[in-house]
Formats: C-alpha cells, structure tokens, sequence
C-alpha cells in the first residue's frame, strides 16, 4: 500500500522532479562553462542559471528575455554611474549607490518584467569595491555572466527532459474540467433546497476553479511565447481559454441563481431535471477532461443535451400554464437567470466538444529542434 502510494506521488510530481534535473543540470553545466571562460566570479552566472531555468520551455524564454533586457540596461546605467564615480569613498560612494539603484527600482516596480535591474545595478556599481575593476570592465562581466548563465539554462531547457507550456496548458484544462465536474452535483442540489448540502465546501470548489483558471490563463500564455519563438507548432489555445472562462462564469451565474430557492411551484416542476442536469454535466466534464488530456474526440453529449432540452420544454411549459405571470420581478427574474444559464452552459459544452475535436485532430506537436 505505501509503496503504491509512492508510486501515486512520483506520478504526480513528475514535472516537479524533471524540473529538479533540469536545474541542477544548468547549475553544474553553467560552473563547469565559466570555469573555462574564467569567470571571475562564477557564483553569478550558476545563480543566473538556477533562476532562468523554469517548469516550461515557454517560462524560460520569457524570462531569459526579460532578464537579459532588464540587465542589460541596468549594467548600462550603473556602469556609467560607476565611471563617473570612480574611486569613490565615504558619502560619495553612498550617494552613487543611491543614483544608481533608485532609477533601477522605480522600473521594476513599474514594470515586473525589469525586477532584475536593482540586483544588476547594484552588483555593477559595488562589484569594483572587490574585483578592483573597472566600472565599465565590471559591467561588462556583468553582461558575460548573465549571457553564459541564462543560454546554459535556456538550452538546457530545450534539451533536457523539455516540459513544453502546450502540454501544461492542456493539463492545467484538463484538471480544471475535473474542478467543474465535482461542482455540478451539488451545485444543482442547491437549487432544489437539497438538506444534506455543504455551502462551505460548495464556495471552496468554486475558488478552486477559479484558481485553475488563472493558472491555465499563465501557462497558455507561455506557450504563445513558444510559438512566436517557433519553438513548436501548436494550434493557438485563444479558444480553449475563453472556453473555459464562460464555462466558470457559467457556474458563477447558476451559483447566484441557487443563493435563494425557486419559487415553490417552479421546484418542484424543474427540480427533477435539474438534478439530473447536475449528474449528467459532472459525468460530461470529467469525460472532456481525459478526451482532452488524451488528445481523444469529445464524449457524447447526447444525454446532457437531452437534459437541457427538457428542462427548456418544463419552462416553456410553465410560461404556457400562466405560472410565470404570477410571479414578482425579482421572482421572474432569478428563474429566467437560470433558464438564461442554462442555456448558456449549452452553447459552451458545444464549443467545448468542437475544441476536443480540433484538439484530437492535431496530435502532439514536439518541440522544434
């Protein structure tokens, strides 16, 4: 049992563990390289290295550019800063520090994408107090450890064990599917007043598939950073994204349907259909979701669908009775939201079920050489 157990873990840490290897590579690589080059201070470069090499291929191209982009400026700015202040002591060595991080700080905290350029000025500015350099000398040995450090550990992201953003993305979808699924039964429940029905563990679930969103939102965005890079050649998961956004805001809209209960008449004409809704959905979602992962077609969505019709054919029915027009607006108002929902979650599985399609259609593109 624990070795079975373990075996579960190692399974679902494996990107973690190629992640491990992947650093550890570039750090012993990057020390090995600047050894040769002679690096004065090694250290720099290994920790450039540690620090540019991330879970995805798509991750550590950006960051490499950012970094590059962040540091070269900076060495730039503090390396003149540092010429103009040479051989500074005493106050004029703190109020050249100070010229030269400041600047540095603001854009970073104006933009992330610069967060190097402090840690770069400041290395720049103080490294001639140690190595006895130059400012310009120290700047651009600033630049050659960044250069050796962040091309060792983008390469190495290429070559060993490459975890692409595509296929992160893909799982990250697929884990936020399963979220959906384990929401619907009891999302449904509550509409029909189901006494036995945890709100608490309800709102968390609906956190948690909020949460995966923006993960699934952060990953798909480093695999455009493949493409553009031509590091791979998948189709664009724009619409697999905004997919599963209206599918969440879907679930948001039935959410804030069931925080009061359906008029009396309306539950019990609609609450059969709509806990069968909440099973069929579960059971469709989960589906999608190993479809997606294995690159399979969509399931059949034919009982869901059918569910859905039947509950448009009760409301349509109700409307026909006159029940409708004895409601309040506030009344009417939350049982034509849910119809509006429901419709809604109809229209998105359908694009969900063409995205599968599209998704099984194109394979798995491997990373280009």
């Amino acid at each position: 049992m624990a070795g079975k157990r373990l075996r579960a873990w190692l399974a679902d840490h494996r990107a973690q563990f190629r992640l491990a290897l992947r650093v550890t590579v570039s750090a012993v690589a990057t020390l090995v390289v600047a050894h040769l080059l002679q690096l004065q201070i090694p250290l720099w470069a290994v920790l450039t290295a540690v620090v540019l090499t991330h879970l995805s291929v798509g991750r550590s191209l950006r960051a490499t550019a950012d970094y590059f982009i962040a540091t070269i400026g900076a060495a730039a700015y503090a390396g003149a800063v540092g010429a103009v202040i040479s051989d500074a002591e005493g106050a004029a060595l703190y109020a050249g520090l100070a010229i030269a991080v400041a600047p540095a700080t603001l854009l970073a905290a104006l933009n992330p994408r610069f967060s190097a350029a402090p840690f770069t000025a400041v290395l720049v500015f103080l490294a001639p107090t140690i190595t006895h350099a130059s400012a310009i000398a120290s700047a651009l040995e600033r630049l050659w450890e960044v250069a050796v450090g962040g091309g060792i550990g983008l390469i190495v992201s290429l070559l060993v064990l490459p975890a692409r953003a595509h296929d992160l993305a893909i799982e990250a979808a697929a884990d936020m599917l399963e979220l959906m699924a384990r929401l619907q039964p009891g999302l449904f429940k509550k509409l029909t007043r189901h006494p036995r029905l945890d709100e608490v563990a309800l709102l968390k679930q609906l956190d948690d598939i909020g949460q995966a969103l923006i993960k699934l939102e952060t990953t798909a965005g480093e695999a455009r950073h493949e493409r553009t890079a031509r590091l791979t050649a998948d189709l664009d998961q724009g619409p697999l994204v905004r997919t599963m956004l209206r599918l969440r805001h879907d679930l948001v809209m039935i959410w804030r349907a069931a925080l009061e209960p359906l008029p009396a008449p309306f539950e019990a004409r609609l609450g059969p259909w709509l806990t069968s809704i909440g099973r069929l959905t579960g059971y469709y979602l989960k589906a999608s979701a190993r479809a997606l992962r294995a690159r399979r077609g969509p399931p059949p969505m034919d009982a869901v669908i059918s569910a859905l019709d039947a509950f448009a054919a009760e409301i349509a029915a109700l409307r026909q009775e006159g029940l409708t027009r004895g409601l309040s607006a506030h009344d009417a108002e939350h049982v034509f939201a849910l119809a509006f929902a429901l419709d809604q979650l109809r229209q998105h599985f359908t694009d969900l079920a063409r995205i599968l399609t599209e998704s099984s259609a194109s394979g798995r593109p491997e990373l280009v050489a």
